[in-house]
């Protein structure tokens, strides 16, 4: 059981693509988290691709009078029979609304997750106003997500100074890259950020956008190089959840 955030520096490297992908690779039954505080539900509008209405989300978990848990059950809607998903605010202006949702939502989720459902977090850009950071905090492995351009690494450099820090409360923060090999090479990107590249997914815009717009899946995409990759990476962060646990019951013996 896992609680696994995605997030990113800056620019658009792919964070929610990753995430639904992720979602849909999963093995186990997968609750997919928008938090990203941006608003606008890109799996609503990009996924599904406009075709379902938004009747609940976050901002209707903040301002239930419910506790948070049995609020959560009324905005999850199934998008298969394997994935939920708790979609995002509608406005950026609804961002501030959910500062103190993310306190209560990260135990409700650590419940769920108790309970042998595995939780992926779209947690958007760091930074932002509203920004998700109790549950990148409370995230078995919080992952951030570059491209492995030098624009791109320069942007996250900063940030992966500061999670990387103990004192970030990120418990297991780790690298997901995007083109690894363009130009630069996972080893290379790990070195200069200073954290693990836990995963790595092929810079593929046909395939990513099966996750990104909803759109028609290429030839052969169910056993297609990307699908694998999404598999393989899914393993990947699993394995570093087991490391990261395994430390920390080391650390506590």
């Amino acid at each position: 059981m896992a609680i696994v955030c995605l997030t990113s520096a800056s620019g658009s490297p792919g964070v929610t693509t990753t995430a639904v992908g992720m979602a849909f690779s999963w093995p186990r039954p997968v609750l997919l988290v928008e938090a990203d505080p941006t608003g606008g539900s890109s799996v609503l509008a990009g996924f599904l691709r406009g075709t379902t209405p938004y009747y609940a989300g976050l901002i209707e978990l903040a301002l239930s009078p419910l506790g948070t848990t049995d609020a959560l059950r009324d905005v999850v809607r199934p998008l298969s029979p394997n994935v939920s998903l708790v979609a995002g605010i509608r406005s950026h202006a609804q961002a501030t609304a959910l500062r103190d949702i993310w306190e209560p939502l990260a135990a409700a989720l650590r419940d769920l997750n108790d309970n042998g459902l595995d939780v992926i977090v779209d947690a958007g850009r760091l930074g932002l106003i509203g920004s998700p950071t109790p549950l990148l905090d409370a995230a078995d492995a919080a992952l951030l997500i570059t491209r492995a351009t030098l624009p791109a690494i320069s942007a996250a450099r900063s940030w992966a100074e500061t999670v990387r820090h103990p004192a970030s409360g990120w418990r297991h923060p780790g690298l997901l890259l995007v083109g690894e090999g363009q130009p630069y090479r996972a080893s290379e990107v790990a070195k200069v950020l200073g954290m693990p590249v836990v995963a790595d997914l092929p810079d593929d815009p046909a395939a990513a956008a099966v996750h990104h717009r909803g759109a028609a899946p290429p030839k052969h995409f169910e056993t297609g190089p990307y699908v694998r990759a999404l598999q393989a990476a899914v393993q990947s962060v699993q394995a570093h959840i087991a490391r990261g646990r395994f430390a920390l019951e080391e650390a506590r013996a």
